[in-house]
């Protein structure tokens, strides 16, 4: 706990976004708008960028589809898509309440990563359509960011669009947590001097993140049978086939290959003696226990990252002997928030073109994200970059454009130094643009 707040000063810190959110929202009516980015020196340019002289590039992507990308921003262009059945720690409140997130999501793809992305809440549960209507779109969009889905039915809508799209389709819920968590598991682990295939690790929570997550740090590593994982019914183990093989085959397939022990029982089992602890489950304070964090092995990493409350606050946690604790919140050290990756993976997934985000992919980020803290001084309270350092987007992009190219998913060939150029270029004049709007009194600042 910092030395010159008190818990309370804390708690009332940790409430202050959602005040802040209720008076700003309304005051912009939103987050989201369009702005033209070609030049109209006179009405007379509208005869090139409409009729008549639209014609000429519509039929030459007629006779060249490929040539889409050079015409359009479709090269630029990220749908992002919920149904609103998951939002945030929030559950299923609808599409239309989905909409301030989505927005927000649109906000940092264009400053973080100069993305041009589209807020999109489709009214319906039915995964069928969901899938149908996002196919549907490919025409407009260089790549799907999917956002708040419901589980079970997120891995289906994912695992089928990724199979069926011809542009990239990612599911920030899975596969940007699993790549932010994974930078951050990679520097805990330096900083307390253990090693990555050697740690034990208890998930608290089974559901898109974390079972991401777990084929995540796998690939990056970690040891399968060193993982247990926990759901609201207990410790995934072989003996509960009965409740998983068929209704939840994602879970069934991490007990074949987890809790190489074969432990069983509740939460406080699982994470007795663990290294490392990676809660996204309920959201808290209370969902973990002191007592849980106190049975720990020594030099403990905990991760509670359910928002907007953690699963045990950050100080409650070290008060317990955690040595590094992390958080999902802004406001806490050490945010493990997808923000640090989804801007960047899909800058350098578009700058190549590529026609998929592979797993390696999403390592590569996280490889790059961590070696980004590590160069500028990793510490126990500091794992991973803060947004504000928005040089990590250039670096982390160039790494997933090379790895695209690497696993042959790329469309163009590029080198690490013209992906990060081209990168550096796009951010620095997107954030350059929300300066001179908000400077000119475009965007009017807030009393």
């Amino acid at each position: 706990m910092s030395e010159k707040m008190t818990k309370e000063e804390l708690l009332a810190k940790a409430r202050q976004p959602g005040i802040d959110a209720m008076k700003l929202h309304p005051f912009y009516k939103g987050k989201f708008s369009v702005m033209p980015k070609c030049c109209i020196r006179n009405i007379d340019d509208f005869a090139i960028w409409y009729t008549p002289g639209v014609a000429k590039p519509c039929l030459d992507i007629a006779e060249n589809p490929e040539t889409v990308f050079e015409h359009t921003n479709k090269a630029n262009m990220i749908a992002v898509i919920s149904d609103g059945t998951r939002v945030l720690g929030l559950g299923d409140i609808g599409p239309e309440a989905a909409m301030p997130v989505m927005e927000g999501k649109a906000l940092l793809f264009k400053y973080l990563g100069g993305g041009d992305a589209v807020p999109i809440c489709l009214d319906t549960k039915d995964p069928d359509k969901f899938i149908e209507m996002v196919k549907l779109l490919q025409p407009s969009f260089g790549g799907f960011n999917l956002e708040d889905i419901s589980q079970p039915k997120c891995f289906r809508v994912l695992d089928t669009l990724r199979k069926e799209c011809r542009i990239p389709v990612w599911h920030d819920d899975q596969q940007g947590t699993a790549a932010v968590t994974l930078a951050g598991l990679i520097n805990a682990v330096k900083i307390v001097g253990k090693k990555l295939e050697e740690v034990k690790i208890a998930l608290l929570g089974a559901g898109a993140a974390n079972i991401c997550i777990s084929r995540m740090i796998i690939l990056a590593g970690v040891d399968p049978k060193n993982i247990v994982m926990i759901d609201s019914k207990g410790i995934l183990h072989e003996s509960r086939e009965a409740d998983l093989k068929e209704s939840y085959k994602e879970k069934w397939e991490m007990t074949q290959i987890t809790n190489g022990e074969g432990l069983s029982g509740g939460p406080e089992v699982a994470i007795k003696g663990a290294d490392v602890l990676i809660a996204l489950s309920k959201q808290g304070p209370d969902t973990v226990k002191k007592e849980w964090i106190a049975s720990m092995a020594d030099d403990s990493i905990v991760f509670v990252c359910a928002n907007p409350i953690p699963e045990i606050y950050p100080w409650e946690a070290k008060e317990a002997g955690a040595r590094i604790v992390a958080t999902g919140r802004s406001d806490f050290p050490n945010q493990v928030n997808n923000s640090l990756g989804f801007p960047g993976i899909f800058r350098g997934t578009l700058d190549v073109m590529a026609k998929t985000i592979t797993d390696e992919m999403c390592v590569a980020a996280a490889v790059e994200l961590a070696k980004t803290a590590e160069d500028n001084g990793m510490h126990e309270d500091y794992l991973v970059p803060t947004m504000d350092e928005w040089a990590v987007f250039p670096r982390e992009a160039a790494a997933v454009g090379r790895k695209a190219i690497e696993q042959g998913v790329a469309r163009l060939d590029l080198s690490y130094d013209e992906l990060y150029k081209m990168a550096e270029e796009k951010i620095k004049l997107a954030r350059g643009a929300f300066d001179s709007l908000q400077d000119n009194g475009f965007i009017k600042l807030p009393e």
